[in-house]
């Protein structure tokens, strides 16, 4: 159980910027940590939840609701998801050989793709979050965090990693693979049961992050935490393109 614990406070000051007392790290508790990723989702996708029947409440207009909610999950996380969609989209649009392709991900520096492939992001964000109709149901935002932490947790503990990876020597572990797709499938199914035809959104974050998944992995031919990030990214914005056009 303390391990337990550990793992939790360790996954939720990694990926999270709420902090919390105190500072815990456990490396006996580190292969557990991505077990608790989902976890930090919910906790992230209530907040969001709350946000956007905080500004219903108000009635806010819909610009000023859609950026606030646009802006919700980028901040709650320090941009640490953004930052590696910006990498990715640095090395993946060179088009150099796999080498430098790697070498770009690794760079420090902002390039033209990422700045280009940013803004188109944000826009697009911005502009679907203020497009949702007042019928459509808060909750499912609640889940959609939760699934595309589902897709990065599977991906970072099945597919090889690259050489330079944190998660590079990582075990991996049937027992821990079932209890995420377990925890995947109960969100899906919770996402129908609570808002009906809008659990189809949490499927379009899935397929999202499985072509965005396919996408980064084939150009860099490995897995790390910056393609996990670019994908739940991707995930995100294909879930809330789903939210609004339902």
């Amino acid at each position: 159980m303390k391990s337990c614990l550990h793992a939790f406070a360790m996954c939720q000051s990694m990926f999270c910027a709420i902090p919390l007392p105190g500072n815990i790290w456990d490396e006996k508790a580190r292969d557990k940590m991505l077990l608790f990723l989902p976890l930090v989702g919910l906790e992230i996708g209530l907040i969001w939840a709350g946000l956007a029947w905080l500004a219903g409440v108000l009635q806010l207009p819909p610009l000023v609701s859609g950026l606030i909610l646009c802006a919700h999950p980028y901040l709650i996380t320090g941009f640490l998801h953004l930052d590696g969609y910006m990498d990715v989209t640095d090395a993946v649009k060179s088009w150099r050989d796999l080498e430098r392709r790697r070498e770009i991900l690794k760079d420090s520096h902002v390039g033209s793709f990422a700045v280009i492939g940013v803004a188109l992001l944000l826009l697009a964000q911005f502009a679907l979050l203020s497009s949702v109709p007042d019928t459509a149901p808060y909750g499912i935002l609640c889940l959609i965090p939760v699934v595309s932490r589902c897709g990065s947790a599977l991906a970072v503990t099945v597919l090889p990693p690259m050489a330079t990876s944190q998660y590079a020597g990582k075990t991996k572990s049937t027992w821990q693979i079932a209890l995420l797709c377990a925890q995947a499938l109960i969100s899906v199914a919770a996402g129908f049961l609570l808002c009906g035809r809008y659990g189809l959104v949490l499927l379009g974050g899935l397929a999202g992050y499985g072509l965005a998944l396919l996408r980064a992995y084939r150009s860099l031919q490995g897995m790390n935490g910056d393609i996990a990030g670019y994908a739940l990214t991707v995930s995100e914005l294909c879930a809330v393109a789903v939210y609004a056009l339902l």
